[in-house]
């Protein structure tokens, strides 16, 4: 577990923000896509969209007055003993007495609760209300009134609604639309009080924002504020009949005291308003750590039938995370001690790691497992192992990992070695594994690594391996440090150091794919509009019409009706050619007999165009002709196609193609939009990726002109939107560098 880091690592500093329409720094004016709701988004700029129509930019609630009201309703409050409206209501006057709200009591049946005057309705209260807490079993019939009264937020704990199955969802949706025509921002149904929790004030630096759907889900996280982490909010979104997971996102990015985001996901309410607001923490340079469940069937149904909502699949989910810099983890444990990490340490000064040790076994069983890990190790130079065996014996091994030995931790040589190591400039993160206590020389090692620290602009992770945690070198020492990362697991410090640099190196680079989506169609996007059959598969020689459209080379062919015509196209595309039928009921043309390859004479077009037409006569297959093509023999084999997710809308994947890719399932999936490197990163996912460099004497493909197909494939599903429900282009072969690439075949699916 990471220990307490609270200031530590404690500079935390974000540049200066740019403002523009679509950003804002916290408490200023922000765009927005719909009319401004009292308690709602703040400000209002131009809507930006894109061509499908969607925004560009996420609009941010105002949600101070959620998390800090100057005046509360307690909608059913009751103080009867054994009832567990009681139990809510204490909790709730304890909370506003905490952050210095006003709370009124409503309840028809009760004069006064706990002490404090009781209204008979929401029409009663004494003055406006930012915030209702519901403790009524169906809050529909409450939001009307709420409505009426001008109240800002509101919470709904009832349950019974979109987890329970279709009544349920029924429901919610009736209470989703009574919320939209009042005004007012609700979270819930099925929520939880963990928002009105009781944070520490006492904590010093960067902040963790809690997101969960599940509040059980968050405890391990809250609780690291007993190691002296500060946690600044909690959201539990519930069912998100409104306020959803984006919100509380896009609301958290704009805090200047949060300095990471930790959420628990079960399902997200809409993929575009989840890219939208990771994107605004991207610019905004707040790290974000997601646990999503869903990874499997199992995990996906129950998920939704926790909060009834869809998970989506999951590589497209996993996609989307990775292109807008959300660092997925598993398990909750590596979920705090991730987020606790990225809130508090400060940027890396160098990208090489030190693992350091009073033991060589334990060096390198670290330095396997981080390496493994795509962390990197430099070998430290001759002048700086010289350097150290001054203190360490020269037997033992210090390039790195730094093996002491034991002995010299002991006394006053642990230091030096330490501030040696340091200082060195390749060196950003020190990382010393201590397996278990030894105190005499594990107790001066947690000093002296503590010590260091405070001397250090860089990274300081210790791993206490002991499974005991009560030892006074790490419950006193290490978690009483402000600039040590403590950890009990191997894993999550390397998972937890893995993600620091990646986010680093991320948002460092980072340009919104979202400031350069297309906002006006193109002219290829009127040409594929007139070639699109609602409700069909169109045959190749129109798929391929379509990809013409935008640019994307297919061979020379010519569609033909008849024999003589075949020959006649033959010569013309020039020997040797592939003749294939073509219509749109033509999926797998290949096991129907349907092409024909390698003909280099007028002889075999003939007989093969009969044999074709046969073939579909026999199937009952119906065609628009035969295709008679340039046959492109030499390249590589890939697939690139579009396929639409019930939560992101359109998604291109590349793979390896022909027979491969049902064989392999070797594809990267891309959320538009995005730009040309994440592209190029798509293809860097590939197992098959060193295929494109050339093996086994075959030249280098020609990689830009398959980023180009990749690009241009987004463009068409970003234009033509619903009017496209599928597209496959497999395969495109991939011509050796600088040749470009062609279409071989192409499907494509009308909705």
């Amino acid at each position: 577990m990471l220990g307490s880091t609270h200031g530590t690592l404690t500079t935390h500093s974000r540049p200066a923000r740019v403002v523009a329409c679509g950003e804002q720094p916290p408490h200023t004016v922000h765009g927005m896509s719909e009319p401004h709701r009292d308690g709602g988004e703040q400000g209002a700029c131009p809507v930006d969209r894109d061509v499908s129509g969607r925004p560009l930019h996420a609009p941010v609630p105002d949600l101070d007055r959620f998390f800090r009201p100057e005046s509360v309703a307690v909608i059913g409050a009751s103080d009867r003993e054994g009832r567990p409206n009681t139990g809510i209501t204490r909790q709730l006057i304890a909370w506003a007495e905490r952050v210095g709200a006003r709370l009124h009591p409503v309840n028809p049946g009760r004069t006064e609760v706990f002490g404090q005057p009781c209204y008979a309705g929401v029409a009663d209260l004494p003055e406006p209300v930012d915030l209702a807490v519901l403790l009524v079993g169906d809050p529909l019939p409450v939001i009307e009134q709420l409505a009426e009264a001008k109240v800002k937020f509101a919470v709904a704990f009832a349950s019974g609604f979109a987890e329970t199955g279709e009544r349920g969802a029924a429901a919610q949706a009736r209470l989703a639309e009574a919320v939209a025509r009042s005004g007012l921002r609700l979270l819930g149904p099925n929520t939880n009080l963990n928002a009105f929790e009781k944070f520490r004030t006492d904590l010093d630096g960067p902040a963790i924002a809690l997101i969960t759907q599940s509040g059980h889900q968050g405890r391990p996280v809250f609780s690291l504020q007993e190691l002296g982490i500060r946690l600044s909010h909690w959201a539990p979104t519930g069912n998100e009949a409104d306020l959803e997971t984006a919100d509380f996102l896009s609301y958290f990015a704009t805090r200047p005291e949060v300095g990471a985001i930790a959420a628990y996901v079960e399902g997200l309410k809409d993929g575009r308003s989840f890219l939208l607001a990771a994107d605004r923490a991207a610019r905004n340079k707040v790290p974000v750590v997601a646990v999503k469940v869903g990874r499997t069937e199992t995990g996906a149904r129950t998920a939704a039938s926790h909060t009834g909502k869809l998970t989506g699949a999951d590589e497209v989910v996993d996609a989307a995370m990775r292109q807008f810099g959300v660092i997925r983890v598993d398990g909750l444990d590596e979920l705090q001690d991730t987020a606790a990490l990225l809130a508090r340490a400060r940027k890396p000064t160098a990208e090489g790691v030190a693992v350091y040790s009073i033991s060589g076994g334990t060096g390198a069983h670290f330095a396997d497992l981080a390496t493994a890990a795509g962390l990197r190790l430099p070998t430290l130079g001759a002048a700086k192992q010289a350097e150290l065996h001054q203190w360490i014996p020269d037997y033992l091994h210090v390039a790195n990992p730094v093996d002491n030995g034991g002995h010299p931790v002991g006394d006053w040589r642990g230091r030096k070695i330490l501030d040696a190591i340091l200082a060195d400039p390749s060196i950003g993160i020190l990382i010393c594994p201590i397996t278990g206590p030894f105190p005499p020389m594990s107790d001066k090692l947690a000093q002296d690594l503590v010590d260091a620290a405070e001397q250090t602009d860089k990274l300081v992770c210790v791993v206490w391996g002991s499974p005991v945690g009560t030892e006074d070198a790490y419950r006193r020492t290490l978690l009483g440090s402000t600039r040590v990362a403590t950890f009990r697991t191997f894993a999550n410090c390397i998972t937890a150091v893995r993600a620091y640099l990646d986010h680093h190196r991320f948002v460092d680079g980072y340009r919104s794919p979202f400031d350069d989506a297309p906002r006006v169609l193109s002219p290829s996007a009127r040409k594929a509009h007139a070639l699109m059959r609602p409700g069909q598969q169109l045959s190749e020689h129109a798929a391929k019409q379509l990809l013409r459209a935008y640019g994307i080379r297919v061979p020379r062919e010519q569609l033909v009706t008849s024999a003589a015509a075949a020959v006649r196209a033959a010569s013309l595309v020039g020997y040797p050619v592939v003749m294939k039928a073509s219509g749109p009921q033509l999926a797998h043309k290949t096991e129907l007999g349907l092409v024909k390859v390698h003909l280099t004479s007028a002889s075999q077009v003939r007989d093969a165009y009969r044999e074709l037409t046969d073939i579909a006569r026999y199937e009952d297959i119906p065609l628009d002709g035969v295709l008679v093509c340039q046959m492109i023999e030499r390249g590589v084999e890939m697939v690139v196609g579009v396929t639409r997710d019930s939560l992101f809308g359109p998604t291109v994947t590349v793979g390896l193609g022909g027979v491969l890719v049902e064989v392999l399932q070797d594809v990267a999936v891309g959320v538009p939009p995005f730009g040309e490197d994440q592209a190029r990163a798509m293809l860097d996912e590939l197992r098959g990726r060193a295929l494109l460099d050339g093996v086994r004497g075959a030249p280098p493909a020609d990689i830009d002109a398959l980023v180009e197909v990749v690009l241009r494939v987004q463009r068409m599903a970003l234009e033509l939107g619903d009017e496209l429900a599928e597209l496959d282009i497999n395969p495109l072969v991939v011509l050796p560098r600088g040749q470009g690439a062609v279409a071989l075949d192409a499907l494509a699916v009308c909705p």
